[in-house]
């Protein structure tokens, strides 16, 4: 039986970005399904009582530090979004829209927003600004925010969601190997260990 990663991602997450660009290398390695689950991290914040780290005095320019440090290590590119914290439900939308639509387009718009968020950083709060973001990465821009707009598609995104938090999820990334849960990117180890156990 193959193996699996359930990977709940925000991208308003820099380091669910950081591990969406190894993650697939992990899987790889191991023979694994990387199975990709868009959530609503401030819906997974409400529901849990969490916060970013970012509003955290002390902790946000430290993250900032440490999240240059993995990305350095990874090998990839990492600029601090200057237009954060942007509010991702649009984002998170599209990618549960276009997962359920489209699949074979999922990837291309994942690599596409991310890169947008932590790569050459744009003002994601806009949706003028996301338009232009998937206009330029190749989609039909109008057609992938109507998607976004449909009731099945906020419908999918919340109980996503909601599936997140039941499951123990109080932050992005998170990722699950059977029952095992691992939170942040910093715990790839951790996974790449359960998978080859």
């Amino acid at each position: 039986m193959t193996q699996s990663v359930d990977f709940y991602f925000d991208f308003g997450s820099p380091a669910a970005y950081l591990a969406a660009t190894q993650l697939p290398h992990v899987c790889a390695d191991t023979g694994a399904e990387l199975v990709w689950k868009p959530m609503l991290l401030g819906g997974v914040f409400q529901a849990t009582g969490n916060h970013s780290p970012a509003e955290i005095a002390p902790k946000g320019p430290y993250m900032t530090i440490d999240l240059q440090r993995f990305a350095k290590r990874y090998g990839v590119p990492f600029v601090h979004n200057p237009h954060f914290p942007v509010n991702t439900l649009l984002l998170m939308r599209g990618a549960t829209a276009l997962q359920m639509k489209e699949p074979a387009r999922f990837g291309a718009y994942v690599d596409a927003v991310f890169h947008a968020m932590w790569v050459e950083p744009e003002n994601m709060n806009d949706p003028a600004t996301v338009g232009a973001v998937l206009q330029n990465a190749g989609f039909d821009a109008a057609a992938v925010l109507a998607l976004a707009g449909a009731p099945e598609t906020k419908d999918r995104l919340k109980a996503v969601t909601q599936e997140a938090v039941a499951r123990g999820v109080f932050g992005a990334p998170t990722m699950f190997v059977g029952s095992q849960m691992f939170w942040g990117q910093d715990r790839l180890d951790f996974v790449r260990e359960a998978l080859s156990a």
